[in-house]
Formats: C-alpha cells, structure tokens, sequence
C-alpha cells in the first residue's frame, strides 16, 4: 500500500494534488512532536503507509476505515492498563479521569452533551470573548503578547464558568496542565521512575481540590444575596450555570475530564493554529466571517491535538479487516485519519467535515466538545485577524500532555 503522504489515498484513489510539500507552518509544527514524543511519532510516520499495522499484540490504525471500526464497531475496556482509566485506577483516582464505562459514561456523556450545545456554548462565549479583546489588544500598540498564556487563561475561564466553580482561571489551567501531564507519563512504557506516581497523585489531588470550590453567596436566585465584587481584571462575571454552583459528588468523574480535556486540548490546539495561520499567511481567510468556519476545520483537522487516541479491545472485533482479540491494544492515529499529513489547510479545496472532524472521534466516543472547541478557535482567529500577527519567538514543550507550544510570543505585522 502506497502512503498516503505521496498523494495516493488508503483506498486507493489518486487524492488531489493539494500542496503535497511541506509549508512553513507545517515545518514548525512538526516540532512540537518532536519535542514531545520523537520515538512514538517517528514510528508512526514510517508506518503510516500501512492502515493498519500489528506488531504484536498492538494494532497502530492509521487509516480512516480502521479507525471508524475501533471507535464505532470495537468494544473497548475504557479502565485497561496503558490507558488514562486505567491510570486513574492505578493512581487511586477512580471516578475522576476517563475510567468511566457503561451507563455511568453515557450519563456522564449525555450531561455534558447538553452543557456544550449550542444554548451552552452561547453562554459561555462571552466570557472567552472579552478575555480575548483584553489580553490582544496590546497587539494594537506594537507591544509582543505570548499567546499561550492567553489561551490557558481562556481555558480555565471556560472551564471555571461551565462547572460553575471559583477557582482562578490561570490556576485551574496550571492545575489541570500538570495533572495531564503526570497521567501521561503514567502511561508511557518502559520502567517506573521514582516518585513519578506520587507525583501523579498529587497533581491529580490539586486539581480535585480546586473542582470542589464553588461560587462565593448562598443561593444565587436569592434577591438578598449581595453581588459579587467586579473583576479587578475587568473581565465579566462568568454566567451563572444551569445547574448546581458547584459539580456534585456524582459529578465529579465528569469534572475531573472535562477540566483536563477541555484545558488541555485547548492549550495544545489554539497556539498552533495560530502558528499555522501567520507562518502560511491564511489571516485574510481567517477574516473573511465566509472562509472562517471552513478554515477553522482545516486547521483543527492539521494540529488534531490529540493526534493518537491509546484504546484496548474489550472483545473480539475487526478493524479494516484485521482481526482484534480481547486485550489487543490499539493505538489510533487521530491525526493520519483525518489526513493531516497528507495535505496543509486549504479552504478553496477543504477536506469533506466528515473526514476532518475525525480529530474529534467518532460515534459514541467522538467529543462532546467540539462545538466549544472550534467556536473558540473561530473566535480567536477573528479577535487575531486585524492584527495580522507573525510569530517572533516559539518554544515546544517537551512536558506537556498533548503536542504544544510552552511559548508562542507573536506580534502585529502590519
């Protein structure tokens, strides 16, 4: 089977011929995996010819059949070994992380569902929106603004505002940062460092603590309830949840997941996109209110920001036609999937959305927040897009979860 980087599909249709060489948005970008995961993601690339590789009892699944049979028609131990459940298990944090299965994960995926559709989103847009006005409009006076920290900012905000507790939003992104990151280093192979456990546990712990805060006042529906204080930040209160102010005992496995994934995939994809977007010159599309949406497909489709999804087989199934026995571990590559190394954001010839939401899963396990994710990034590229920004200093980081930037100072450019 050809790969698919030489223009050639996994089914064996000629693809079209779309800016097959490397640009310079996808030559930086390439080396936030390479900070991060150069092993893994070296692997991955001289194998992704094949769409579906087993060595052993690992299936790495490059092709997008392959990973709709894992997602959609594979049963999957969601609390096995080598996975996040499965850490949270190990680390005697269960309930809190994605070890959820059954009918617990489908309530659990139906709330939040219902949290982050469209009524949820429009919510909770304000309070990113006025973030963005705020810590961009340096851009305006010539001043250099490290994007990072804006977005991680922005995601704890969010994620503060959407589970309705008082934490500060900076902390909350820290909190949720590191608890990822030390889960991840939970699940790579090879020998157990000293302490890295432990440290585990405590990231995990600090970040549990501050989900157990909630909104200062008695009952917010209380006409005597005096109001809170304005943000010294002048940013605006965050909306009042439609729920409980604060996540439940019940709800805290769903927390506990939606603050890591949320803050996390948050932090890895907007900087990047960003990135993409000066180092390419794509600013006029990202502009353009027609182009935008289309744009912000194609470049969530080539940063999918968690570009390999680690699942085990819970039973007996087929994926592209190779047979998967129970306990079979399965790496799938999120981002060969959707074709984010087969060619760079193009919104005269975008991929089909079916192709590039890939990104977000599929079925049962796609994310349900997606619709969250790319209104954000919508609405950055537009606060960005006056400005014209170009990148004056990017640094990878090489301890993060997810593939990212640790910094991405940019500046106008014009």
């Amino acid at each position: 089977m050809a790969d698919p980087s030489d223009g050639s599909r996994a089914g064996g249709e000629a693809a079209p011929d779309r800016r097959l060489s490397a640009g310079r948005g996808r030559r930086r970008d390439r080396r936030v995996y390479l900070r991060r995961y150069p092993l893994l993601f070296t692997l991955l690339a001289a194998t992704r010819g094949r769409p579906v590789l087993r060595l052993g009892r690992t299936l790495v699944v490059h092709g997008p059949d392959g990973y709709l049979d894992a997602l959609t028609r594979t049963p999957l131990d969601r609390a096995a070994a080598g996975t996040v459940g499965g850490t949270a298990h190990r680390l005697g944090t269960d309930s809190l992380l994605f070890d959820q299965q059954g009918p617990e994960h489908r309530q659990a995926r139906r709330a939040l569902t219902d949290d982050l559709g469209p009524a949820g989103v429009a919510r909770l847009r304000p309070v990113w929106t006025a973030l963005l006005r705020q810590r961009l409009a340096p851009l305006g006076d010539g001043a250099e603004v490290d994007l990072v920290a804006v977005v991680a900012e922005l995601a704890g905000a969010t994620t503060a505002a959407l589970l309705g507790v008082d934490a500060d939003p900076v902390a909350l992104a820290r909190a949720a940062r590191r608890a990822a990151a030390a889960t991840a280093a939970e699940q790579l192979p090879g020998p157990r460092l000293p302490g890295r456990a432990r440290a585990a546990r405590r990231a995990v712990a600090d970040l549990t603590a501050l989900l157990g805060g909630s909104p200062p006042g008695t009952d917010p529906a209380d006409p005597l309830d005096p109001p809170d204080p304005p943000d010294p930040r002048g940013l605006p209160d965050p909306p009042t949840p439609s729920d409980q102010p604060g996540p439940s005992p019940e709800r805290a496995g769903l927390a506990g997941m939606l603050a890591l994934a949320a803050v996390n995939t948050t932090v890895a994809a907007i900087p990047r996109a960003v990135a993409w977007c000066a180092d390419d010159r794509l600013w006029a599309q990202a502009d353009a209110a027609e182009t935008r949406d289309v744009l912000v497909d194609e470049l969530l489709r080539v940063t999918a920001p968690s570009p390999v999804l680690p699942r085990v087989a819970a039973g007996a199934a087929t994926v592209a036609g190779c047979p998967v026995r129970a306990g079979d571990r399965l790496l799938l590559v999120a981002r060969h999937a959707a074709g984010a190394h087969r060619a760079d954001p193009d919104c005269a010839a975008p991929e089909p959305a079916r192709t590039a939401r890939l990104v977000f899963g599929a079925g049962a396990h796609s994310c349900p927040g997606a619709r969250l994710a790319r209104a954000q990034l919508a609405d950055a590229l537009a606060a960005l897009a006056p400005y014209r920004p170009i990148v004056v200093r990017a640094r990878a980081d090489g301890h993060a979860a997810l593939p990212g930037w640790a910094q991405l100072v940019i500046r106008a450019g014009r």
